[in-house]
């Protein structure tokens, strides 16, 4: 049984303990937020013990911690989770910038404690049966991926426009185009970026594209003000993937092949999804892992490269940079 602690409780968390709920092998053992009233809500509703401080949480007898927060608070609580030798699943972005991520590394291989950025997609049944059904009936070598989603109807007061707490469609939705793209194709070599600023601290609206070690191009977009599609789309030399909307909880794609066949992948997910993330960080502690293999300490630094560099050039910096 592996025993969590949850910091924050937003609505991310609250998915999260849904997915607990799904696992015979995990529980939701303690609960922090800076908010107490919060807590306390959290608590009657998905169970565990409230603590009135993350340090009091973390040095109770809980396994591992769950940082459910946002961006501007991922490292330090991180590194202040493996100091108390809790394992960590961190919410994503796992940090502000790859300067703080190798930061956070850097004491994740020192206590020799797993770390993991929660990157929710790839633990998907359909995510899964789309890769295991590629080993046998490729679509080639894979040449260029297009994806991106933009929200219109985020209420203004959401965190997601919060400059203080890292807001910005880069940073909370192109982390997932950025995750696809590498994942596809490979080490990126090249970003080029073009961004829309509501006044002048937070992208409203980017498009980054990008060329990758294996020749193959990516084209991404984020945001908050227009109302995107939010599928994908995977081509390669034999055909082509599309990834029905919203690819980043997946459970449709379909298959053009060139030869004419089509075949279509229907994996519904339950309990929220996270619990296959959740079940996936769980067997890694068993094993006695400091990493995942699938979402990586690399890809993870190489999704928040790419996002600094999308970032560089369309001028957004947060505080402290």
């Amino acid at each position: 049984m592996t025993k969590f602690g949850i910091i924050g409780c937003g609505r991310i968390a609250q998915r999260f303990a849904e997915g607990i709920k799904a696992l015979p092998d995990a529980e939701l053992a303690g609960v922090y937020s800076r908010r107490p009233e919060s807590v306390a809500a959290f608590v009657t509703e998905h169970g565990g013990i409230p603590f009135d401080s993350a340090e009091a949480l973390l040095t109770s007898d809980i396994d591992a911690v769950y940082i459910a927060t946002l961006p501007d608070s991922h490292a330090a609580y991180s590194i202040a989770a493996f100091r108390a030798g809790k394992h960590v699943l961190c919410e994503k972005p796992a940090t502000i910038n790859l300067n703080q991520l190798d930061e956070v590394l850097a004491v994740a291989s020192e206590t020799g404690l797993l770390f993991m950025e929660g990157m929710k997609p790839p633990f998907y049944p359909l995510y899964q049966k789309l890769k295991e059904h590629l080993v046998n009936d490729p679509i080639g070598k894979t040449g260029y991926v297009r994806a991106g989603s933009s929200v219109a109807d985020i209420d203004p007061n959401h965190p997601n426009f919060s400059y203080e707490l890292i807001g910005g469609s880069l940073m909370q939705i192109g982390i997932y185009e950025a995750f696809l793209a590498i994942d596809w194709l490979g080490k990126t070599e090249n970003v080029q970026a073009m961004g829309r600023f509501n006044g002048t601290e937070l992208d409203m609206f980017s498009v980054f594209q990008t060329m990758h070690q294996n020749g193959g191009y990516a084209q991404l977009y984020s945001g908050f003000d227009l109302h995107g599609k939010g599928d994908a789309l995977i081509c390669g030399t034999l055909g082509n993937i599309t990834i029905h909307k919203n690819w980043w909880n997946p459970a449709k794609a379909t298959i053009d092949y060139l030869d004419g066949r089509v075949v279509e992948l229907d994996e519904p997910f339950t309990a929220g999804g996270l619990n296959y993330e959740i079940a996936h960080f769980c067997e890694l502690i068993r094993q006695g892992k400091t990493q995942s293999p699938i979402v990586s300490h690399e890809m993870s630094r190489q999704m928040i490269a790419m996002i600094d560099e999308a970032r560089r050039q369309v001028g957004l910096k947060y505080p402290g940079e």
